[in-house]
């Protein structure tokens, strides 16, 4: 339909929502993650619930409250509504923790009619002893599991801060995803110094976000067999032309919807298209990956990593 998803998201957790998506243009959508800590949580307070009850007779159990549906069930049958609702493919969103939740819950989501399957993955080491291959290795242990148990295609959200990215997402792409996310945008701490307490931030993406994408979407492409999805910041239709001109199949957006309100996704569709027409592009394929780092004219252009020219130019007398 064309490359734009709404990635998960509260506008993607809300069934009325996610048809004004569809019709605004979406050409596919992320659900809202289901999160580990959502699944323990519930499965503890059921088991809360129930134990008020160990001590009564038969008689009054039978008055037993309307209980919430265990664990994630809940946000399995939502799933199973969305897909019900809406034409375009929906994609389940799952940020798990444990590796039995991952597999598990990847195929929960696949029976509730999911068409493909993003797997969130980011490492926040909270001590010096796990190292980036001890990390990676216990991923790609999990995606394995994972894709032997699901017949769905399953793609990777990422997040940046791995020791080379590009090492990690071949190694993925060898297990068998289908689809790379570039990439995850983490919840950041932060302190009220004046109140000296946690402070909880909830901020969108900022614009230039996207040039991370781009760097490793560019270095990337080509090399893989599986798509390139660039995510963060995207907010123009020239944001998204500049994100497939380095290789991405396709587009995630959220903040810029946040900003402009659901109808603007529509603008972006048309807008790019105009760009595609503009330049005499048939279609997608004719324009994606033209200037990645493979096909680009300045073959080091993605590899510097610092502003070389300005560097070199640099006045450093007083």
């Amino acid at each position: 339909r064309n490359p734009f998803i709404v990635g998960a998201s509260g506008y993607t957790a809300n069934v009325d929502r996610i048809r004004e998506l569809e019709q605004a243009g979406a050409g596919a959508l992320v659900t809202a993650s289901l999160f580990e800590e959502q699944i323990q949580y519930e499965s503890y307070r059921l088991q809360e619930d129930l134990s008020r009850f160990d001590n009564l007779s038969q008689e009054v159990v039978d008055v037993f409250p309307q209980l919430k549906h265990a664990g994630a069930k809940e946000h399995l049958m939502w799933v199973r509504r969305t897909k019900e609702a809406v034409r375009i493919p929906v994609i389940a969103s799952l940020n798990a923790v444990k590796a039995d939740t991952w597999v598990r819950y990847a195929q929960e989501l696949q029976d509730s009619g999911a068409d493909a399957l993003e797997l969130n993955f980011y490492a926040t080491p909270s001590d010096a002893r796990s190292g980036a291959a001890e990390i990676e290795k216990e991923q790609l242990a999990i995606i394995r599991a994972v894709v032997k148990k699901v017949k769905v295609p399953v793609s990777v959200k990422l997040s940046p801060f791995y020791t080379n990215p590009l090492h990690f997402l071949k190694a993925l792409d060898q297990e068998g995803v289908r689809g790379f996310v570039l990439f995850n945008r983490l919840f950041q701490p932060d302190l009220d110094a004046e109140r000296e307490a946690n402070r909880y931030n909830h901020s969108l993406s900022a614009e230039g976000e996207h040039l991370a994408a781009l760097r490793f979407t560019a270095l990337a492409y080509g090399n893989l067999e599986g798509d390139l999805c660039a995510s963060g910041g995207i907010f123009t239709a020239a944001d998204a032309a500049k994100l497939l001109l380095a290789g991405a199949a396709c587009l995630q957006v959220v903040s810029a919807l946040y900003r402009n309100k659901i109808a603007y996704l529509g603008t972006m569709v048309r807008e790019l298209d105009a760009w595609l027409q503009a330049r005499g592009y048939r279609d997608l394929d004719a324009c994606r990956g033209r200037l990645s780092a493979g096909k680009n004219s300045d073959p080091g252009f993605y590899r510097r990593a610092q502003y070389v020219k300005n560097l070199l130019r640099a006045d450093y007398s007083d």
